[in-house]
């Protein structure tokens, strides 16, 4: 599997795994509660973008450590639990067709943060616009 596709696969699994299951027949009809809906982590019905921030929040809350996900590749990394190493990153970014100097690896992961984002988003993905 491809390093953006770990991602994605971390992420959704996540919201996926904290959407209550509607379908078994011990829950089949129910309806998530008003709260359940709204909890970080949770993802609406197929076909609906999953929150990324949130269900990336959520994880970070139960996490422990101190991640800048927001701002970091790095971080993120670690938050999903996949490599963070500078190897890992140029892989990344080659995957994401970066095209500067991978040896200024400040540059690049700017660069990385910001396009994870927007693959994100093209995903299925809610990310807020200002990050």
């Amino acid at each position: 599997m491809s390093i953006f596709g770990s991602i994605l696969s971390a992420i959704f699994h996540h919201a996926k795994a904290a959407t209550p299951d509607t379908t078994s027949p011990a829950n089949a009809g129910a309806q998530p509660s008003a709260a359940a809906a709204a909890a970080p982590g949770t993802i609406p019905p197929a076909g609906t973008p999953v929150n990324v921030d949130a269900v990336l929040a959520d994880m970070a809350a139960k996490n422990g450590q101190n991640l800048n996900w927001q701002e970091s590749i790095v971080d993120l990394l670690k938050l999903l639990g996949l490599d963070s190493s500078l190897d890992a990153r140029k892989k990344l970014a080659a995957e994401l067709g970066y095209t500067g100097d991978t040896n200024d690896s400040a540059t690049m992961n700017v660069w990385l943060i910001k396009e994870v984002r927007q693959k994100l988003a093209e995903n299925g993905g809610k990310v807020p616009a200002g990050l």
